[in-house]
């Protein structure tokens, strides 16, 4: 599908650097199809600067949602708690708790 508003255009030679950056190996036939595909997403890029946003706030996100946490409890406050927190768990490595791997 073709652009209406193509200002954009990739060159065959741009393609192969990118590709050769990104450590693609593209046939020609994939490097006409990123070349018209990239060019069409710059267009549109164009187009969205173009939008009239002096008025819209700038958000970070429109949930609400907020992170909950809670302040750190258990942490020793001295040595001697850490040290008897450390001799209740079955393996430590320098100092700190030893668990498996989880990969």
């Amino acid at each position: 599908m073709e652009s209406a508003f193509e200002i954009m255009k990739f060159k065959k030679e741009q393609i192969e650097h990118v590709a050769k950056l990104a450590r693609f190996g593209l046939s020609d036939k994939e490097k006409r199809r990123f070349q018209k595909e990239l060019s069409a997403i710059l267009d549109f890029v164009e187009k969205l600067k173009q939008a009239k946003t002096e008025k819209v706030e700038p958000i970070a996100q429109i949930t609400g949602l907020e992170n909950v946490s809670r302040p750190d409890r258990g942490r020793a406050k001295t040595k001697q708690e850490r040290k008897k927190l450390l001799d209740l768990v079955p393996q430590t490595k320098d100092g700190y708790v030893k668990v498996k791997a989880v990969l």
